[in-house]
């Protein structure tokens, strides 16, 4: 049984995705802020809470919420040409949001990624590899720190 199908049948418990894709070449910054704009409406009437990383060329993004809710705007997501090679990082049961009052917070991360210097030599190898859509239970933990800095 796919884990997308097994959350689905213990929802509405409280979940956690994240995902990786690569930015259209024709998505522009004007889109990105329609993408934060639209989250930021249509989240909070779903109860859904995350984060947006972008940069030029990649995307990163935690959606926190009801299972079913998460699964559902990540299959939209994915009918969305300003993504494209999306891969899911995590699908998990989560405690409780890291992001709770955040509808949609946005982080430009730039293509040099000078915003690693606030994580360890440690971190920023899980980070790269999160980028390549490999799974880590530390993701969402570093994830996290850099919207803190």
């Amino acid at each position: 049984m796919e884990r997308n199908t097994l959350i689905l049948k213990i929802s509405p418990m409280l979940s956690e995705l994240i995902y990786v894709s690569r930015r259209s070449t024709t998505c522009t910054d004007a889109d990105v802020a329609q993408i934060l704009e639209a989250s930021v409406h249509q989240n909070s009437k779903k109860d859904i809470t995350g984060v947006l990383l972008y940069s030029k060329s990649q995307f990163i993004q935690v959606l926190e919420g009801e299972a079913a809710a998460i699964i559902t705007l990540y299959d939209h997501i994915k009918k969305d040409p300003r993504h494209h090679q999306i891969l899911l990082v995590s699908l998990n049961l989560i405690e409780e949001r890291y992001f709770p009052s955040w509808q949609m917070g946005s982080k430009n991360v730039g293509e040099n990624y000078e915003f690693l210097t606030c994580l360890s030599n440690q971190e920023q190898i899980v980070f790269k590899q999160l980028l390549k859509g490999q799974e880590s239970s530390k993701a969402i933990k570093i994830i996290h720190k850099i919207f803190q800095d």
